[in-house]
């Protein structure tokens, strides 16, 4: 099926029951303005009341995101710019939006994911990236702080040193670093990462949706709870979990030695 333009800075292609949302402003390697973060909170919208089981989100071009367009008319560059209205109003809410879909969310990353691009990119659930693929926290270039989520993020994925590190020297990291390290999931030749991504989403439409959205609860909630809140939290989501036609299906293909036929219930 071909793509269809969210609007033109994205574009939404719809397959066998997920979708791909590409980033689509290639002449400024998919960095953000208004019309870009306006275009993606509508497609991240549309595939969660459409029932889309899996999303791929990718950008056009060389690059996954450049991160914030600073020729954007509308972002403050002047001194004593107020900065911190655009990352409530935008930034904040899309990264909000992202992590709380319903829906494994796969990040296939090629080219340069710098700044709030790098840690969009860091917010999906999966991230599939190209060897020579860039992480950058470019915030330190120009006197900020890292967004996007990218403080919280850097420091619970790989601890304070790596984080402080990559955030004060604004250093790229490869997608074969960022793999090593275990900032991503994984790492692919470069001309592989849309079809490694695409076929991780192809096996998630396919799988226990309702278990997946259950097991992102669970993760997510991890790092804010103790080892005794977090028992509880999996026996809440477990009881939930188990109530689901797909998990009936789960063991009815065990015991068969087949393989399960899940409708994502």
């Amino acid at each position: 099926m071909a793509a269809q333009a969210v609007s033109e800075a994205v574009l939404l292609d719809r397959r066998d029951g997920w979708a791909r949302l590409t980033l689509n402003r290639p002449e400024r390697l998919n960095a953000f303005n208004q019309q870009l973060h306006e275009a993606l909170r509508a497609a991240l919208d549309t595939v969660k009341r459409e029932g889309l089981r899996a999303v791929v989100l990718t950008g056009a071009g060389r690059a996954f995101s450049a991160g914030q367009d600073l020729a954007d008319p509308a972002f403050p560059t002047d001194e004593d710019a107020n900065i911190g209205p655009i990352l409530e109003r935008w930034y904040n809410p899309l990264v909000l939006q992202l992590r709380a879909l319903p829906m494994p969310v796969v990040a296939a990353v090629t080219g340069i994911a710098a700044g709030a691009g790098a840690n969009l990119a860091l917010a999906c659930d999966v991230v599939v990236a190209g060897r020579n693929a860039r992480f950058i926290q470019a915030f330190a270039r120009l006197g900020l702080v890292p967004d996007a989520g990218g403080s919280w993020t850097l420091v619970h994925k790989l601890g304070e040193a790596r984080a402080m590190g990559l955030a004060l020297t604004g250093e790229p990291l490869s997608g074969e670093a960022a793999a090593e390290w275990g900032l991503i999931w994984r790492a692919v030749d470069d001309g592989d990462v849309l079809s490694v991504a695409e076929d991780l989403a192809a096996r998630f439409a396919r799988g226990p949706t309702r278990g997946y959205a259950l097991t992102k609860r669970a993760i997510h909630a991890a790092a804010g709870n103790d080892l005794a809140q977090q028992l509880a939290l999996e026996a809440e989501l477990q009881q939930a979990a188990g109530r689901t036609v797909d998990y009936a299906e789960g063991v009815r293909a065990f015991l068969a030695k087949r393989e399960p036929e899940f409708g994502g219930y």
